[in-house]
């Protein structure tokens, strides 16, 4: 039978995980063109940077809950071998479709948080167009989130299925 304070422990850490996610997406940084009449130029100025700090949060305890996982079921591929069966398909299935949302998501969130943390620091005259105040797309935050949530489930799923086939063995 699967370990249940570890699949609580990853749980929680899970949840954490797609909590700073979802804060990112709602505290990341805006931009707005300032104008300074004193030295005749325009340039940028960006409200607070802490959804930065939300997403390597997220990036950081998604990692850990996947290394306990994956810790715990020996990476699906140490260990003794399993005999062939529903539960062995079914784990290897949510094995690969768990590294899939788990790499997608890291991706999503570590981008976010860097193109977060990006302000451009040029200045323009009056007279030329005004600065490009650039800021993360609205949503990329979000999809990073939405994919910690599916690997939260399927790494659950893929860890039950595992101990199902391993313990089918004896």
């Amino acid at each position: 039978m699967a370990n249940k304070l570890l699949l609580i422990t990853v749980f929680v850490l899970d949840l954490i995980a797609f909590g700073l996610a979802v804060a990112a997406e709602q505290r990341r940084s805006t931009g707005r063109v300032q104008l300074d009449m004193e030295h005749n130029y325009n340039y940028c100025v960006y409200d607070t940077d802490i959804a930065t700090g939300y997403g390597v949060g997220a990036f950081l305890f998604l990692m850990l809950s996947l290394i306990i996982i994956m810790a715990a079921s020996r990476c699906f591929c140490c260990g003794k071998p399993m005999s062939p069966s529903g539960s062995r398909a079914c784990a290897i299935i949510l094995f690969l479709t768990c590294w899939v949302f788990f790499i997608i998501a890291e991706i999503c969130l570590l981008a976010a948080s860097v193109r977060n943390a990006y302000h451009t620091k040029y200045m323009r005259n009056f007279n030329e167009n005004p600065p490009s105040c650039q800021t993360i797309r609205k949503g990329v935050f979000a999809a990073g989130a939405g994919f910690a949530f599916l690997t939260a489930i399927v790494s659950e799923f893929y860890y039950i299925s595992y101990c199902r086939a391993r313990d089918s063995n004896f």
